[in-house]
């Protein structure tokens, strides 16, 4: 049961009251006949071979309101690609897969690399990226949901409380964030949201003062989440990180694009669990590690866009303001997580903390080493502008696939 507190720059839309679902799918399927709805999975294909997929994809059978539902689909052979098909030809919407690594879509990714517009990184920002090109293509979905194929505590609930604030043709936002509590399993989790990205942004607000951005950011309660709706003309400005900071990159482009009322987050559950990540304290390659690494770049890149001199120096200064406020804020949780009767491994917290207080550096000099990089994707409006025609390959691509995989099964 969430509270009622408004207390950041973008609205709160909390669980009041557990509204029943079936209230809130009917008021979603009255809102379909003005404003159709699509969801988009992106997903490996390994994720067909783990549980949470498949009451993922059973809960979504029973979702009345969709009218499209797109999969992307990363590392499939051919015969993974058929068994996807068959694995997700249960559901009853509309649904199409997009076989990322088939030789149609790699045919369509190497005309956009020859004009320097393909993504460069594989992952799920390119994943979702060639999604949204897809819905950009059908035109069917005005309202567009995604989230991850990982949910161990999947409901449909999820689902109608993250889209409805983009669906209903009363609301006037653009853009949703889905929240909750990472609790599950008798443990509080998060912890690269609770232990880095909050004291850090408490400690950029002390080192380099006021600043609205930072404000924004401070005000959602899970930043990191993988859950977010948008209506479809906000996926033609969009551009989308590659690596660890594309949700943090998602609401950085959110911000310079759209003022604060567009923009909304939403309580989506009140227990939430999904694959777990390494820390990785040894390989900054993979895991929490190289997580906090790419989401605290990502915030060092929109600062200086934003004006702010970054140096050595200011890094240093941040690491030791971070630190100190991050270790305050596991007491806080350990307080929280005793008095709710949940584990919290003191031990284990403090290694997080010791590790994202190095990166932060380590970030920042990276950052000033390459001062220009630029892991965002470029937006749908650029491509469509450099390949008028682009949007039709990627539909004719996607179409042929699965009429084709339809054809043999």
């Amino acid at each position: 049961m969430g509270d009622f507190l408004q207390n950041g720059v973008i609205t709160t839309l909390h669980n009041l009251v557990d509204r029943p679902l079936a209230d809130l799918e009917r008021d979603l399927t009255g809102f379909s006949k003005r404003r159709a709805m699509s969801l988009v999975l992106p997903s490996l294909y390994s994720e067909l071979e783990r549980p949470a997929l498949e009451t993922i994809v059973e809960e979504l059978t029973h979702v009345p309101y969709l009218d499209e539902i797109v999969i992307g689909l990363d590392r499939a052979d051919i015969d993974q690609y058929k068994h996807a098909c068959e694995y997700f030809g249960r559901l009853p919407q509309h649904h199409r897969i997009l076989w990322n690594d088939g030789p149609r879509l790699r045919e369509v990714d190497a005309l956009l690399a020859s004009k320097g517009l393909a993504p460069t990184e594989p992952g799920k920002g390119r994943n979702v990226w060639y999604c949204y090109g897809y819905i950009l293509a059908s035109g069917r979905g005005e309202a567009v949901a995604i989230h991850d194929c990982d949910i161990v505590t999947y409901s449909r609930e999820m689902l109608a409380r993250l889209i409805y604030p983009v669906a209903n043709p009363l609301f006037n936002y653009k853009f949703c964030k889905g929240y909750y509590a990472r609790v599950a399993s008798g443990s509080l989790n998060g912890r690269v949201n609770r232990l880095l990205v909050t004291p850090l942004l408490r400690a950029l607000q002390q080192t380099l003062g006021g600043d609205g951005y930072l404000d924004y950011l401070d005000s959602f309660r899970y930043s990191l989440s993988g859950e977010f709706a948008l209506t479809r003309d906000v996926i033609t400005e969009l551009r989308i990180p590659s690596d660890w900071g594309l949700e943090i990159g998602v609401l950085s482009e959110l911000y310079r694009n759209y003022s604060n009322n567009h923009i909304c987050q939403v309580d989506i559950a009140d227990v939430y669990d999904h694959k777990h990540q390494d820390l990785s304290k040894d390989d900054p390659s993979t895991g929490l590690a190289k997580m906090s690494t790419d989401i605290t770049k990502a915030i060092f890149r929109k600062l200086a866009i934003k004006g702010h001199v970054l140096s050595t120096e200011t890094f240093r200064t941040i690491k030791a303001v971070y630190y100190r406020q991050a270790l305050d804020f596991i007491q806080m949780y350990q307080s929280d997580a005793i008095m709710n009767g949940l584990q919290l491994e003191r031990h284990k917290e403090e290694e997080a903390v010791e590790l994202f207080a190095k990166n932060i550096v380590e970030a920042g000099e990276t950052f000033l080493a390459n001062p220009m990089e630029t892991p965002f994707m470029p937006n749908w409006n650029r491509v469509i502008s450099a390949v008028p025609d682009i949007l039709e390959r990627i539909y004719e691509a996607v179409e042929a696939d699965n009429a084709e995989m339809m054809a043999k099964t």
